[in-house]
């Protein structure tokens, strides 16, 4: 049954309308973003991207969209028009399909075997071969990102502070199941797998804040176990690892947040968080709270650290993000307490007073 005219404009309109909405979709910009290179390693992904994948695969679209359409324009059906000339077991047609294809096929795995070598010894911008000044060990849990300066003695979360123009080392390790770490603007993508350690460098040309991802299923809040990568000038990262260095104090009676500490210390919260310098050694199920006060985030990027946010999550830890290992602390999850306004504005000002 032959369509209308009509009919087919409109199936026409509909199809052109899929193909705008699914490409307009990838048009967000959810700062994740290898196309914006901010290093030598995506400034190199971003240019195989452009000129081969895209490049090679608009030619090839070009080809066979302009074959395509002069065979429906010369051989279409018209009346009294005699059937179309078969030409079956045409070996030197089968024989450029197939060896053009393989030939296309063995370029592109080239110049991806070439940039895996090129890739694989930390290099600047400009191509020159820079050394290692800086190792990071990045956790992956379920749901969140834990990183270990060893050299400096440090333990965060959910950001991890790099200086601009240094190569990175990044040792990579998972206490569960398998996760990816990727900082698209920055680094390439690299599996973290338990029981085994894989390394990767990256090196941030510039100063800013760069949005990374683990970019393998890993369970229910996958999507939500985001991190940030935060490159700044060297002395300002100077400066961060001395702030990050400083001990937390275990207060005295008549401090003013006395009162939030003892409910951290009495509450179950040590059972999973440990502060550096307090009697809250914890046991590493939960992210390190030495300076919690200063990070930007909370739960994977789920949430900015405000003191309203910061409630909200310990309250209603399972509401915000279900099946995470925190629990609500609101009555619902015996035999954890249900914290009353009070303690929470107590446990909030203390928790946020650790810069």
């Amino acid at each position: 049954m032959r369509l209308g005219s009509k009919t087919r404009r409109w199936a026409g309109f509909g199809l052109l309308a899929l193909i705008a909405t699914v490409g307009l979709s990838a048009c967000a910009d959810n700062g994740a973003n290898f196309l914006q290179p901010a290093g030598p390693i995506a400034d190199t992904e971003s240019g195989i991207f452009w000129w081969l994948v895209l490049g090679v695969s608009t030619v090839v679209f070009v080809i066979v969209t302009t074959w395509l359409l002069i065979s429906i324009v010369r051989f279409r059906d018209r009346p009294g028009a005699p059937e179309a000339h078969q030409t079956p077991g045409n070996n030197k047609v089968e024989l450029a399909w197939t060896i053009a294809p393989a030939i296309l096929l063995f370029i592109v795995l080239g110049f991806t075997i070439s940039t895996m070598f090129k890739l694989d010894t930390p290099h600047n911008s400009q191509g020159q071969q820079v050394p290692i000044t800086l190792h990071v060990t990045a956790i992956g849990h379920q749901w969140w990102w834990e990183f270990v300066y060893p050299d400096q003695k440090i333990v965060t979360a959910d950001e991890m502070y790099i200086p601009t123009g240094q190569a990175v080392e990044v040792t990579l390790l998972s206490d569960n199941v398998i996760h990816s770490f990727w900082v698209p603007a920055i680094a390439g993508k690299v599996d973290v797998i338990p029981g085994h350690q894989n390394q990767m460098w990256m090196l941030a040309d510039k100063a800013g804040q760069y949005r990374g991802e683990c970019t393998e299923y890993c369970g229910n809040q996958h999507a939500h176990m985001d991190f940030a990568v935060v490159a700044v000038s060297s002395d300002a990262f100077n400066t961060w690892v001395t702030g990050q260095q400083a001990q937390s104090t275990k207060l005295v009676e008549g401090d003013p947040n006395y009162q939030g500490q003892q409910v951290f210390l009495t509450s179950g919260c040590v059972g999973c968080h440990n502060i550096n310098g307090t009697t809250a050694p914890g046991n590493k199920i939960g992210p390190n709270l030495t300076h919690f006060g200063s990070r930007q985030w909370i739960a994977g990027e789920v949430l900015s650290n405000t003191p309203a946010n910061l409630a909200d999550w310990i309250l209603h830890a399972q509401d915000v993000k279900p099946d995470v290992d925190m629990p609500s602390f609101d009555g619902t999850m015996p035999p954890n307490p249900a914290l009353s306004p009070t303690q929470i504005t107590e446990l909030v000002a203390y928790l946020e007073s650790l810069k």
